[in-house]
């Protein structure tokens, strides 16, 4: 048995919230986009990847978690459009977005980060960016049409759905796609 296990916290979603997903997968899909798709119901709302974590720490680390959300409310969210990182000339990963209360989720973030730090784990150097990965790209795409599918969803916005409870995700990378394994869940109550 490994020491380490890799290891993220997020939000799940909400099956309707699943579906939408899915169907916006599909067209993007439709174009066939070199790419590797995400599982719809393996998509999560992730608020830190942590990556290799020792067993040992599984306790500390949930800990933390706990603290990092004992004094937030759940938070009211849709998708909203799609996009890119790092951009359309090079993109790596095609997303997609998320409207409503995105100061309350940061806020969430935020906490989670400090609380962790403290545990070594090092700080997210770039902005937190609440999104939801659709898929990763494999080879080369054509911008012009990657762009073309991005903008028929610059409208698009899912229903509201609430994400009041946080996880602590083991995942297991397998040739079939990555696995997730609950190790903790906690209920946002405020």
């Amino acid at each position: 048995m490994p020491d380490t296990i890799r290891t993220f916290i997020a939000f799940k979603l909400p099956k309707n919230i699943t579906s939408s997903i899915s169907e916006i997968q599909n067209r993007f899909k439709s174009y066939a986009f070199n790419a590797r798709w995400v599982n719809p119901e393996n998509i999560h709302l992730t608020v830190k990847f942590l990556g290799k974590t020792n067993y040992t720490d599984i306790e500390k680390v949930s800990e933390m978690i706990i603290n990092a959300v004992n004094s937030h409310t759940p938070v009211s969210l849709a998708v909203k459009g799609a996009g890119v990182f790092p951009g359309i000339k090079r993109p790596r990963v095609i997303w997609v977005g998320l409207t409503g209360e995105i100061e309350k989720l940061t806020g969430i973030q935020n906490n989670i980060e400090e609380n962790l730090e403290k545990l070594g784990f090092p700080r997210e150097k770039r902005p937190f960016r609440g999104h939801l990965t659709l898929g990763r790209i494999k080879g080369k795409i054509d911008p012009k049409k990657l762009m073309d599918v991005i903008k028929k969803f610059e409208k698009f916005e899912s229903e509201l759905f609430i994400a009041d409870k946080i996880f602590l995700f083991k995942s297991d990378l397998k040739s079939t796609g990555s696995i997730y394994t609950e190790l903790m869940g906690k209920q946002l109550s405020g």
